[in-house]
């Protein structure tokens, strides 16, 4: 007990030395001291947000509070974050999500898509993947979505079929725990609502000027995600394959769990449609003049009018409450160090020193940095915090196109969670079910990695170009 808590207090102890050392740096030429004030809380936030000596939300506060106890920013211009649409969009996601779950609309679709692709143990894999695919752009908490309905499944499906963590765990285990992870990361940068820290990444590339919206973000994603989810399974089959490869009892094992559940209740219907719905929305919004956030809150009411889910759930959503702390506080500080002039300053500096550079070998070798810096964090949220800005600011002043270099962070800001076991939510979870060794998922992780980063620059850029970003 003794070690953890000496660990968190050094943890928040250096946050503090940080943060501290680099409020009393002189500011250089061009930067202003509340510029430099500024960053000094955002890097003592970041810094604990990766560390966590505390919860994310109690450091995130403590940031929040600090900004404006510091005078460095007034009250109102401190808890801005919390009025901006993006932030609500992806809290009032969590809230719909909840509705996936509550009906049991989410764990039915993954048992009729077991029964009709589980005769193999590699169509099992990709069933999952595709209830994953489905879900996604409904479900912004990946951690939830994988974690809390697809991986529940995947582990059942696996004892099933006499595969346990410690006796017999490369006989289907191993692989469908591994498949299913390395497709969640795919899935998660698919759709701006898939993953956390997608609006994030919008809300940053919008205070560049550049327009990431719901439908962009997904059209950009589908071919090369597509790809990815179609290789990585087989990939993964071929260098780490299970023991069994046919798998006939799986259909019977689906129809049982289906039978059990009875029909399609009304209010997975009305969940059904109003998800419809709503997506139909989030696509036609740009057309109809209609905000992503209006069109969620939208989608909320009709499950709260229809008692899909009730006031009590909202209330009781302690995910998005948490959410709607860090994630208003981060955007608050992001957008105040754009507005303060010093990503402008960091623009001009970099520039400074990389004229001539090539911007395509420049943006190479940018992403990659970006993408395998990962192995330090425990968090993308926080790696999206602390470097993307900085990352997408570099590559534009070196003449990168500003869409595709935006669009390829924010990719990658969701495939780089697949190298570690702690990389992002759903991996601890997974990696914890002891079907999968420590040295088995870093090697493995790395392989998806470098596959994953391959066809998103052929595959991807291709398709790009004939979109019109390039």
């Amino acid at each position: 007990m003794s070690r953890v808590f000496n660990k968190k207090l050094l943890s928040f102890l250096l946050s503090i030395i940080v943060g501290a050392l680099i409020w009393n740096l002189a500011p250089p030429k061009g930067v202003t001291t509340q510029a430099m004030h500024m960053f000094a809380i955002f890097i003592f936030t970041v810094i604990g947000i990766i560390l966590r000596p505390v919860p994310i939300g109690t450091f995130a506060f403590i940031g929040l509070v600090l900004t404006a106890a510091t005078k460095t920013l007034n009250f109102e211009e401190a808890f801005s974050g919390f009025v901006h649409p993006i932030v609500w969009l992806i809290v009032i996601a969590f809230f719909i999500s909840r509705g996936f779950i509550k009906t049991g609309l989410g764990e039915r679709i993954a048992y009729l898509i077991i029964k009709y692709l589980g005769k193999s143990t590699l169509g099992m894999g990709y069933g999952m993947i595709l209830t994953d695919l489905v879900l996604a752009p409904a479900i912004p908490s990946v951690t939830a979505r994988v974690g809390g309905i697809i991986y529940p499944i995947v582990n059942s499906l696996a004892r099933a079929f006499g595969s346990e963590p410690y006796s017999h765990p490369r006989r289907l285990g191993s692989f469908l725990i591994k498949a299913v992870f390395q497709g969640s990361i795919i899935t998660s940068g698919m759709f701006l609502t898939s993953m956390a820290g997608n609006p994030l990444i919008a809300d940053i590339a919008g205070g560049m000027g550049i327009n990431i919206n719901w439908g962009s973000w997904a059209l950009a994603a589908s071919v090369p995600g597509l790809v990815c989810l179609g290789v990585i399974p087989l990939f993964l089959y071929k260098a780490y394959p299970p023991e069994v490869k046919e798998t006939p009892n799986a259909r019977s094992f689906a129809e049982e769990k289906l039978k059990e559940m009875g029909k399609i209740r009304v209010h997975e219907w009305i969940m059904i449609l109003s998800f419809l719905f709503l997506v139909t929305l989030w696509i036609l919004g740009p057309f109809i003049s209609m905000a992503a956030v209006i069109a969620a809150l939208i989608g909320l009411v009709i499950l709260l009018l229809t008692s899909v889910l009730t006031w009590d759930d909202v209330v009781k959503e302690k995910g998005a409450w948490d959410t709607l702390m860090w994630f208003a506080t981060l955007i608050m500080m992001a957008t105040y160090l754009n507005k303060l002039g010093l990503t402008t300053w960091f623009s001009g500096f970099i520039q400074g020193h990389v004229q001539g550079f090539p911007w395509f070998v420049a943006f190479i070798i940018l992403t990659l940095v970006y993408f395998y810096s990962h192995y330090f964090f425990a968090s993308i949220v926080a790696h999206i915090g602390s470097m993307y800005s900085a990352f997408l600011v570099l590559m534009v002043a070196l003449g990168a196109p500003p869409m595709i270099s935006a669009l390829t962070l924010g990719f990658f800001s969701n495939l780089m969670g697949g190298i570690t076991h702690y990389g992002c939510g759903p991996a601890p979870i997974f990696f914890g079910s002891g079907y999968v060794k420590i040295t088995s998922w870093w090697k493995f992780g790395l392989y998806a990695s470098l596959i994953n980063i391959l066809i998103y620059f052929t595959v991807g850029s291709g398709w790009w170009r004939l979109l019109g970003h390039l």
